[in-house]
Parts: C-alpha cells; sequence; structure tokens
C-alpha cells in the first residue's frame, strides 16, 4: 500500500516553494520549471504531439465533401468557307462536387484509429515530461554531489598539506625516516588527482545542469524529502501498471492498430458517392457565324457505385501487413510492460540499498572520525606510525564521499520511481497551473477545423540556446558538512 498525502505531493509543493532561501539561491522546483518551459526535448515533443492531432482531421477529409473549380481555354484553327483557318477560342469552366456516401467503414475506423493514436501520443508527451524531470533531478543532485565531493577533496589536500609539512619537520630532527616523508607524498599526490577528478565531474555535471534546465545551477538548495513513496516493491509495480504512461501509450497503440485492420478490410467492399457537376462552355464571342458554335451550360447529378471484384490481391495484402502490425503492437505492449516491471522493481532496490547505505556511512564518518582522532594521539606518544594516520584520513574521506554519493543515489532512485509509477506531475511539483502545457487543449481547438486556409502562424522556437551561456568551472564556495 501507499502512504497517500491530500493532494497528492502538496508537501513537497509546500516544501519546495515556502522555504524561505537566499538571495539568487535556486530551489529544485524552480530547476524543474524552468525546464518543464524551456527544454527543446519537451518543447519538441510537444510540437510532434500538435503534429499528431491533425491525422484525425486528415482521416475525417476523406469522408467529406470534395469541390474543385476547373476551367480549360483553348485557341484553335476553324476552318470555313473561304477562308480555312479562321482563328477561334473557347474556355469550359467546369464545377464538380464529390460527396463519398459509404466507403467501407475506411473513413469511420480511420478516425477511430487516428483517435487512439492521439491519445498515445498524449501518453508518449506525458512520458517525455517525465524523463526530462528525471533527468533534471539527476543534473540537480549532481551538482549537489559534485560541490560537496569537490570541498571534501579540497580539504583533504589541505589535510595531507599539513601532514606532509610537519612529516618533513620531524623528518629533519631525525623524529621520522625518509619512508614517512615518501609515504605523505604519495598521499597528497593521490589526493590532488582525486580534486582534479572531481572539478572535471563537477564541471561536467553543470554543464549538464545547462543543457537540460537552460542556465547555470546557482546556489542550489537542498531538495526537500519525497513523499508517497511505495511501501514495496510490489505496491510500487502494482501502481506503475496502472498509471505509468509508456505503457498506456503501448495499450493506445494497440487499440490503434486493431481499428487498422479494419479499415484494411474496407478495400475489399463497395463504394459510393453521389456527385454534381456544373459545366459551361463559350467560344468567347470568336466564332460568330460558323455553324456548329455555339455556347452551353449542362448540370449533371449522379452517384457512382464501384464495386471491387478483383485488385490483383492488394486488398488481402493489406489486411495480412495491418493484423502483423496488430500483433506487433501487442508484443511491444508486453515489452513494454516488461520494461516497466523491472524498472520499478530495480528503481525500488536501488532507492532501499541507497538508504541502507547512508544509514551505514554515516556510521562510518563518524567512526572514521573518531578513530582519526585516536590514531593521531597514539602517533604522539609513539604507538602509531605516519603510514597509520594516512590510513584513517583516507577512510574518513572515503566514508564522507560514500555518503554525500549514496544521498544522491537515494534521492535520484526515489524520484524516478515516482515517475515510473506515473505519479509525478507538472502540478504535483508545484508548477503554476498557467505554466501546465495540456495537450488537450490543441486537440480541441483543432478537431473541428475544415476550412483549407485555415493556417497556425509561423512556428518560431520556444528553447532558449547556451550558445552564450558561460562555460562552467569547479569553483565551491561554503564548508561542506555531510
Amino acid at each position: 500500500m501507499l502512504r497517500r498525502s491530500t493532494p497528492r505531493f502538496a508537501l513537497l509543493a509546500a516544501m519546495l516553494c515556502g522555504a524561505a532561501l537566499p538571495a539568487r539561491a535556486e530551489t529544485l522546483q524552480e530547476a524543474l520549471a524552468a525546464a518543464y518551459r524551456d527544454n527543446p526535448t519537451l518543447t519538441a515533443a510537444r510540437a510532434g504531439q500538435r503534429a499528431t492531432d491533425e491525422s484525425v482531421n486528415l482521416e475525417k477529409a476523406n469522408g467529406l465533401p470534395d469541390l474543385g473549380l476547373t476551367s480549360t481555354y483553348s485557341r484553335y484553327a476553324r476552318t470555313r468557307p473561304l477562308n480555312p483557318l479562321a482563328p477561334g477560342s473557347d474556355l469550359a469552366t467546369t464545377l464538380q462536387l464529390s460527396v463519398p456516401v459509404y466507403s467501407g467503414g475506411r473513413v469511420r475506423n480511420g478516425v477511430a484509429g487516428a483517435e487512439r493514436r492521439v491519445e498515445a501520443g498524449q501518453f508518449d508527451l506525458r512520458a517525455v515530461e517525465l524523463s526530462v524531470f528525471s533527468q533534471v533531478v539527476a543534473a540537480y543532485m549532481d551538482v549537489i554531489r559534485g560541490q560537496s565531493v569537490v570541498q571534501l577533496s579540497q580539504n583533504n589536500v589541505q589535510v595531507l598539506e599539513v601532514n606532509l609539512q610537519a612529516t618533513n619537520n620531524r623528518f629533519q630532527v631525525g623524529d621520522l625516516t625518509r619512508t614517512d616523508v615518501a609515504q605523505s607524498e604519495s598521499r597528497l599526490a593521490l589526493a590532488k588527482g582525486d580534486l582534479r577528478t572531481a572539478e572535471a565531474t563537477l564541471i561536467e555535471a553543470r554543464e549538464r545542469y545547462i543543457q537540460l534546465v537552460g542556465h547555470a545551477p546557482v546556489d542550489l538548495q537542498e531538495p526537500p524529502p519525497l513523499p508517497d513513496l511505495p511501501a514495496s516493491a510490489d505496491a510500487a509495480v502494482e501502481v506503475a501498471l496502472a498509471s505509468n504512461p509508456d505503457l498506456a501509450s503501448a495499450r493506445k497503440a494497440r487499440e490503434a492498430s486493431r481499428y487498422d485492420v479494419r479499415a484494411a478490410r474496407g478495400l475489399r467492399l463497395p463504394t459510393l458517392s453521389g456527385f454534381a457537376s456544373g459545366n459551361h462552355d463559350t467560344d468567347l464571342a470568336t466564332t460568330q457565324g460558323v455553324s456548329g458554335a455555339t455556347d452551353g451550360t449542362s448540370v449533371i447529378v449522379g452517384a457512382t457505385l464501384s464495386i471491387p471484384l478483383y485488385q490483383g490481391g492488394g486488398p488481402g495484402a493489406q489486411v495480412r501487413q495491418s493484423q502483423a502490425r496488430e500483433q506487433q503492437a501487442m508484443e511491444l505492449e508486453t515489452a513494454t510492460e516488461r520494461d516497466v516491471i523491472a524498472q520499478t522493481r530495480s528503481l525500488y532496490s536501488s532507492w532501499q540499498a541507497s538508504n541502507e547505505v547512508i544509514a551505514s556511512s554515516r556510521v562510518a564518518v563518524d567512526a572514521s572520525a573518531l578513530s582519526l582522532r585516536g590514531v593521531r594521539a597514539e602517533n604522539s606518544v609513539g604507538t602509531r606510525t605516519i603510514l597509520d594516520i594516512l590510513n584513517a584520513e583516507q577512510e574518513n574521506f572515503s566514508a564522507r564521499v560514500q555518503l554525500v554519493t549514496a544521498q544522491r543515489n537515494a534521492y535520484v532512485a526515489a524520484f524516478s520511481l515516482l515517475a515510473a509509477m506515473g505519479q509525478v506531475s507538472p502540478a504535483d511539483l508545484g508548477i503554476a497551473q498557467g505554466d501546465v502545457y495540456d495537450p488537450e487543449t490543441n486537440y480541441h481547438r483543432v478537431r473541428g477545423k475544415w476550412f483549407d486556409w485555415d493556417d497556425d502562424p509561423a512556428p518560431a522556437p520556444v528553447a532558449s540556446r547556451t550558445v552564450d551561456s558561460v562555460t562552467q568551472n569547479a569553483t565551491v564556495e561554503g564548508d561542506v558538512n555531510p
């Protein structure tokens, strides 16, 4: 069972929006809101869904009247007595109206299939939103972790520099050997290498943040606890099977493929259409007095019934092709279901494991700090060597790095778990209602459009470019206390 809050994620939204923060500080909610407005992957997916919305109108157009005007002008030479090449002109104008009456169910099933694909696309868009949210959370936490590791590495280098200086001083007075100095130099060199690696990782995390959010991270605040986390893997899977957008999209795609089979079968059925045609023909007064030269107008109204008898096996091939694609959609739905189950269980396991690592790392941090103090005290009375101190310092450093890494992993796994369960939405994260993109709005806007000249405004980029963003560095301000 899930521990529910009312409304869901209200605690998260309140903590994200209500905390008093320093000037220019950035919260997770602000980062997610910025990415929601400005991430090009998300804005492109929205444009793609608007294109999918039009597929319903395209299918409907096959069942609507077709009206056309054709006008043909001809210039010719006409044979007449005493003037065998008298020129003449002719203008023929035809207005043709065709109204489909019955098309073997192809239009009806085509529209139904297109509607299912629109619904599938809406679920796909939600899946893209969740993916972008998860990536932003991971980038956000990567920056926080990177800053902490850089600070820990800087502190480690400073401590080892002091140790090396003290070791050199004691070596000068004959209290230690050259081996002790070499051991201190080796550990300091390794620590400086670790610092360079940590700085490079932090720069990479900051650049990744810019890529996703659209601006550089500024004084990122610690994220709040995540509510509504599942009590067991089975509970998480149960919710995911009901709410995961990828799985819902796969179901809609399977339903659409079933209508494709019905539409293909309609190719073997009769079609009936009505038509009306008006024709006006004039010689533009260029053949006056010539026998047989007249102006005329005619109107024809009728119906056309077409009964296919043999089409070279094409309809059968299209039916079989549609059936194979329906089978493919069924298998893809099963594959997606398997993926969702595996992903949800894996994320739950990762979240639980990271929580256990956090608990053990905190114990390790406290124990290694106490051990380091004891080793230093024992070294001062000659019962511990310099190597013992170096080892104790390394253990304390490693425990602190493991703690901040586990904290990052636990939060990212927990958020990704909620995303896999379909339990994250823009409104849940405190994004203003006016900023929430609803794909249903555009679908209903264009659904009833039938005018040939009803265009939308010329498209323009929505997401901002980052070409002018400042190249990131590994500068970190403040102290870290994991």
